[in-house]
């Protein structure tokens, strides 16, 4: 019997990310702190409304890769 390849990272728990690191980081957009969502593997910038991606434990800063968060995941952030 032959094995299916597993899919990278699945079983995998994700790289955790340098505490130095998220305290020097800001929003490129408006220059404010971030905060780690480390379930969804994201960078939040409350002030932009933005969710930047982390990949392989790196953080892509980059306004284009970075994900629109609507009012409701806002809120929820707010309460965390």
């Amino acid at each position: 019997m032959v094995e299916e390849p597993k899919e990278p990272g699945k079983d995998q728990k994700p790289a955790p990310i340098d505490a130095h690191l998220l305290e020097i980081l800001v929003c490129p957009r408006t220059k404010t702190s971030l905060v780690y969502d480390e379930v969804r593997q994201e960078l939040i910038s409350r002030a932009a409304h933005l969710a930047f991606p982390i990949r392989d434990g790196i953080p892509i800063m980059l306004e284009e890769e970075a994900r629109a968060l609507d009012d409701e995941e806002l809120r929820a952030l707010t309460r965390r």
